[in-house]
């Protein structure tokens, strides 16, 4: 037993000696260098100082003046895009000189517009720009309503930041400054941006937020005395319970399928009476056929253009008489 001890004991002392000689240690001239310096590595788990540790004394600095106006520049919107965004008021109810949008995103939204404008008293525009673009400070957002869209129509006008909801900005055409206040305004731009939020693409985003928007828009008409059964009340009085809500939400479907069937009801039209016409010429095709059965060339019997014809007969020629007495006999042909 003491041999097995002694033994363990000079094992445990040749690993230890063995990890000893493994780790690395410092060299004379490394100690020098970090003395030195006035601190030493781990001096402060040793010897409980705090303050051993080196502390870098250079303090992050905010960016300077210069530095942000050179950012805000570098995100504003191209100038050669801004006379087509804000020099007069636009043509039609989209207004994407980026060509932010794709063609097929493009089509569908301007449906959807010139739908809303048919329909109702109130246009809505809708400017798109980048994710990160800011407009230059040259251009006052609130000028642009009363500059370009103080004649005519009433309109809405939706600054949409594609990507980027939270950022959309509303404005109101002069018409209705009075009927909608700026408190009713950010609740009708609360409620669009949380709508769109609710969905992961930036496209479909966009497609959220105008329907939401368009909702609104209908109470707007109401407020301002557009509509038969409306007056010029303050929006206040006049928002949506969840029954109106509701029907608002439904309005809102039909107009987006009334738009979806105007850009497209011509094609999913043709193309069903296509199919329609092929399926109905296939069953009536089908239902009038007739099927040909070949004729099989039979090798004559015996010669013979036909078979001897010898068979069995029974015949019943009385009921009160048995068929063994009724038996006529097979003649013998042979």
């Amino acid at each position: 037993m003491r041999a097995l001890l002694v033994w363990l004991s000079v094992v445990n002392l040749a690993i230890s000696a063995e990890l000893a000689l493994s780790l690395p240690g410092w060299s004379e001239e490394s100690r020098q260098v970090v003395e030195g310096e006035e601190w030493l590595p781990g001096a402060g788990l040793l010897t409980g100082d705090k303050e051993a540790a080196p502390v870098d004394s250079t303090e992050v600095q905010p960016p300077t003046t210069a530095e942000m106006t050179e950012q805000v520049a570098a995100n504003e919107i191209p100038e050669k895009f801004l006379d087509d965004y804000f020099a007069k008021r636009p043509e039609g109810f989209l207004v994407d000189p980026q060509e932010l949008l794709s063609p097929s995103a493009r089509r569908d939204r301007e449906a959807f517009l010139n739908y809303h404008s048919a329909d109702s008293p109130i246009d809505f525009h809708v400017y798109v720009f980048g994710a990160e673009q800011a407009i230059p400070g040259g251009v006052r957002e609130e000028e642009i309503s009363e500059r370009l869209f103080s004649q005519g129509k009433p309109s809405l006008i939706l600054f949409y930041y594609l990507g980027a909801p939270e950022r959309a900005e509303i404005f109101l055409s002069p018409s209705l400054s009075d009927a909608v206040s700026d408190a009713e305004r950010r609740r009708i731009l609360q409620s669009s941006t949380l709508a769109a939020m609710e969905r992961s693409d930036s496209i479909a985003q966009l497609e959220a937020f105008c329907v939401q928007t368009s909702i609104r828009i209908y109470w707007i008409e109401k407020a301002a005395g557009l509509v038969e059964g409306g007056s010029a009340v303050s929006v206040a009085k006049t928002l949506p319970t969840s029954k109106d809500e509701g029907s608002a939400r439904i309005e809102a479907v039909r107009k987006m399928f009334d738009a979806f069937w105007f850009e497209w009801g011509a094609i999913i039209s043709v193309s069903l009476s296509g199919i329609v016409i092929s399926l109905t010429f296939w069953w009536t095709s089908r239902r009038r056929a007739s099927y040909r059965f070949p004729e099989f060339d039979v090798a004559p019997r015996l010669g013979g253009s036909h078979a001897a014809g010898v068979g069995a007969v029974i015949g019943f020629g009385s009921t009160t008489q048995s068929p063994s007495a009724q038996h006529s006999g097979v003649p013998d042909y042979f």
